[in-house]
């Protein structure tokens, strides 16, 4: 928060600007650029104009300043930093920063790669490799990708936190769609969409050990992250990256597929049901999970509330396929449709995580929210004091395919 006081006024844990940027070890007009910027603002400033910094605004500079070496805009930077010093936020944020660096990592080396083999080609054969060299091109031109990658990240952290921390079933979502799969040994289960993989290791333990596990995603930087929380060693999982539109897999080759809210964003989801069809194995169970409309309703009220303006999600995704119409969606294709109800709901009694997910929405919230950032967290505080209830209204889809 920033404030105003006397010349005289000194605090303890305040610096000034040359203060300050010592410590972080880049120039006062390094700092005075960024507070041009409305990037990182001082917490202080007496009546004379004299700026001053606390530690929390120096872990603020910590997240700009890695976020400009990974080759962000200050567009991109103002969009992906949040102005809070709860230390929930700021280790939330470190954790994003460390995949971010893995990814970056991970490039690299593949760069590296790829010019080395680009460079032996060409002492071998005295011409140029043009795949190579497109194949060159390509990885050095990733920037979108690792923006993208650290957004749906940062997303879906923020997600799966408000849910952890708040539900009232002591038994979490992933644990609950794991034991309705129904695993046993000889299996081979396909996940479409598997994010983070998350599924897999909340339930490590319990997962049978002959088994195979196909997780896939469109998403490269999801694999990614999918793959080190999990780890290449173990033979019951491969990674794999492709549409789910177009499953590259010969029919009848699984006797599960996962799809965890996923139908709801495809383009095309009957094309999606066909190719899941043809994958199972006579007798193979397709279980697909979403939400319907009463889901998280109170979020959207209490944005509206603040802002009329402010709509969460431009798409009523549940409308596409959700609890009330996902059953008439999958008959053309499967039978024996069942609908099993996961009854929870979220009971909140502090502000951050709840800011974090409003804010990690696919809606306009950021366009009238970050500029009245400090007004917001008063409110939200005010309506958490007591306890806020949130409604969820989720459940999965089990059918098998039509013979």
């Amino acid at each position: 928060m920033q404030k105003k006081w006397g010349d005289s006024v000194k605090l303890p844990g305040y610096y000034s600007s040359g203060e300050f940027a010592r410590m972080a070890n880049v120039s006062v007009r390094t700092i005075r650029f960024y507070d041009k910027q409305n990037i990182l603002k001082p917490s202080y400033i007496n009546a004379s104009g004299a700026r001053f910094y606390t530690d929390a605004d120096l872990a603020r500079l910590q997240q700009i300043l890695l976020l400009k070496y990974l080759g962000f805009s200050l567009d991109d930077i103002r969009e992906m930093t949040i102005d809070d010093a709860d230390y929930h936020f700021m280790l939330n944020s470190l954790n994003l920063q460390l995949k971010l660096v893995q990814d970056r990592i991970e490039q690299m080396q593949l760069v590296e790669k790829a010019i080395e083999d680009t460079a032996r080609a060409i002492e071998k054969d005295h011409d140029v490799d043009w795949s190579h060299m497109l194949n060159l091109i390509h990885l050095t031109n990733m920037e979108k990708s690792l923006k993208t990658q650290y957004q749906n990240a940062t997303n879906i952290s923020a997600r799966i936190r408000l849910h952890s921390l708040y539900s009232v079933n002591p038994q979490g979502w992933f644990p609950w769609i794991f034991e309705q799969c129904g695993l046993r040994d000889g299996m081979r289960v396909l996940e479409l969409g598997c994010g983070n993989g998350a599924l897999w290791k909340e339930n490590f333990e319990k997962v049978p050990q002959d088994m195979q596990v196909i997780l896939s995603d469109v998403s490269e930087g999801m694999i990614r992250d999918a793959r080190r929380m999990i780890g290449q060693e173990d033979a019951r999982f491969q990674f794999e990256t492709f549409d789910c539109h177009q499953i590259p897999h010969a029919d009848h080759c699984f006797d599960l597929v996962i799809a965890n809210h996923l139908l709801f964003y495809c383009e095309d989801i009957e094309t999606v049901c066909r190719e899941v069809c043809r994958v199972l194995k006579q007798g193979g169970r397709f279980l697909c999970s979403t939400y319907g409309a009463n889901h998280m309703k109170e979020i959207s009220q209490l944005v509206q509330e603040f802002d009329g303006r402010i709509l969460l999600s431009a798409d009523k995704l549940y409308e596409r396929f959700g609890l009330e119409n996902g059953g008439e969606l999958l008959k053309p294709f499967f039978e024996d449709i069942e609908l099993v109800r996961y009854h929870d709901f979220l009971m909140i009694d502090t502000p951050e995580p709840l800011i974090e997910y409003i804010l990690s929405c696919h809606g306009n919230q950021n366009q009238y929210l970050l500029d009245r950032y400090k007004e917001f967290r008063s409110y939200v505080e005010k309506k958490t004091e007591k306890g806020f209830s949130i409604t969820k209204d989720a459940g999965i889809f089990v059918a098998s395919p039509k013979a």
